[in-house]
């Protein structure tokens, strides 16, 4: 037979195992990726795909609310840009698995080292979004603040803070995708999570669909929360929207010109 054939023909016939057929002559097989072994086993990801979702929510949030506060102080004190982008970058460095290890006889060995590695790998992302979007903020629509009679405490959460969602959300659109990624390494740290079943089927001499049917959720999980995000964009930003846009150049067309 052709060596091709004979190596597509067990994947093939993986694919289209009728569902009740999987436990008793796939399970033990790591030449196959058994859809019908998977579709009987749906439970085995319900719970570790629980505790994914919650690792990425988690530290993301936490990343948010902790690059966020180093963002207001670097944009009053703009000599403290550079330090924090720098720190932040220095952490981003750090190999993921060593970042665990070096946590876990700090914070133990659990979810809250795993969140903290997490969250620490978000600071970069997010602040440079952040940071970014306050200083893509127009000038105009600024000094229009201040002719208005704002406050600079008004003139940041009514103008500069609004006008920079649309980064800030690219930020944590990158930060989400990256964490779920990042966030299968969590078992050495004990934090559960994707990683964990995918581990053991590395550890059952490669067990592809025990790694494959991991991998799936994952990428839907990235596709589902990014399009969340975008929902989240188009609620709190509008005039980002085509629709908008269009409306907007038709309206300035309408407009008289200057004399």
């Amino acid at each position: 037979m052709n060596p091709l054939l004979a190596t597509l023909i067990p994947l093939a016939d993986g694919f289209v195992r009728a569902p009740g057929t999987g436990p008793t002559t796939c399970e033990g097989k790591n030449d196959t990726i058994c859809i019908g072994w998977a579709l009987d086993n749906l439970d085995r990801w319900t719970t570790p795909t629980l505790e994914h979702l919650m690792l990425v929510v988690v530290s993301v949030a936490a990343g948010f609310v902790i690059a966020f506060g180093l963002a207001l102080l670097s944009h009053r004190r703009r000599w403290l840009d550079p330090v924090f982008l720098g720190g932040t970058g220095v952490l981003y460095t750090v190999p993921s698995i060593a970042l665990f290890l070096i946590l876990l006889p700090i914070t133990g060995f659990g979810n809250f080292t795993a969140i903290i590695a997490l969250s620490l790998y978000n600071l970069q992302i997010i602040y440079r979004n952040i940071v970014a979007g306050f200083a893509n903020v127009p000038e105009s629509a600024k000094s229009a603040g201040r002719g208005m009679g704002m406050t600079q405490r008004q003139l940041l959460w009514k103008v500069e803070v609004p006008l920079s969602v649309p980064e800030i959300i690219a930020g944590l659109r990158i930060a989400t995708v990256s964490t779920i990624a990042i966030a299968t390494l969590a078992v050495f740290a004990g934090g559960g999570g994707l990683g964990a079943p995918i581990y053991d089927s590395l550890q059952q001499n490669a067990f592809k669909t025990g790694i494959f049917v991991p991998c799936v959720i994952l990428f839907l999980m990235a596709v589902l929360l990014d399009m969340l995000l975008l929902l989240i964009l188009r609620f709190l930003a509008p005039w980002r929207t085509p629709d908008s846009r269009a409306k907007m150049r038709r309206l300035a067309q309408r407009l008289p010109a200057a004399p």
